[in-house]
């Protein structure tokens, strides 16, 4: 059974190193599972009032969840929380209610920040943030191994691969969660 994995980017900047960890992940994706990246620049702002006719940007992101079996969310951390416009994806993801794209999903967080200080949470606190949502959400997260990337620029070379040995191993131990646990979830429906 192969476990089709919706890729998103909490960053929206071109040259985000968030981005870089979700390259990263596209090429460590073990067997037995594809990842599809779900580009998302153009869904506006979430707003009440286009719930009756949904924009087309919205249709489009939604069905690749829908389709998908499993969502990895690669986010950076905004002001210790989830980045506004990613909040905005979830928010729409889960409109109009009923309709969410979300439930019921197998669901890993990864996140890298550029912090090498000594406490720095790679992400920490805004994986912590997605987390709650989920449980509204009715998602189903991987707990461990959990993949908080700190020191962003020393851990990708020149050409923006991931260079860092540690998380090269890690990244693919995460991933292979996840897959057990959307197979799992599976074989339960």
């Amino acid at each position: 059974m192969s476990i089709k994995i919706a890729a998103i980017c909490g960053s929206l900047r071109a040259a985000s190193f968030n981005r870089l960890l979700l390259n990263a992940a596209v090429k460590l994706c073990p067997a037995g599972a594809t990842m599809e990246v779900v580009e998302w620049a153009d869904v506006p702002v979430f707003n009440q009032d286009l719930e009756s006719n949904l924009p087309e940007s919205v249709k489009r992101f939604k069905a690749q969840v829908a389709a998908a079996d499993a969502v990895l969310f690669v986010t950076p951390e905004y002001n210790y929380s989830i980045p506004g416009p990613l909040k905005n994806l979830v928010d729409w993801g889960s409109r109009p209610y009923g309709t969410s794209c979300w439930s019921g999903k197998a669901v890993s967080i990864m996140g890298t920040s550029p912090g090498k200080y000594s406490g720095a949470s790679g992400t920490g606190r805004a994986q912590y943030h997605l987390r709650q949502t989920f449980v509204f959400l009715d998602m189903h997260p991987v707990q461990q191994p959990e993949v908080m990337v700190t020191d962003s620029p020393g851990r990708f070379n020149e050409k923006g691969e991931l260079s860092d040995e540690f998380f090269q191993k890690k990244i693919p131990e995460n991933l292979e969660a996840l897959i057990k646990l959307a197979k799992a979830l599976k074989g339960a429906k």
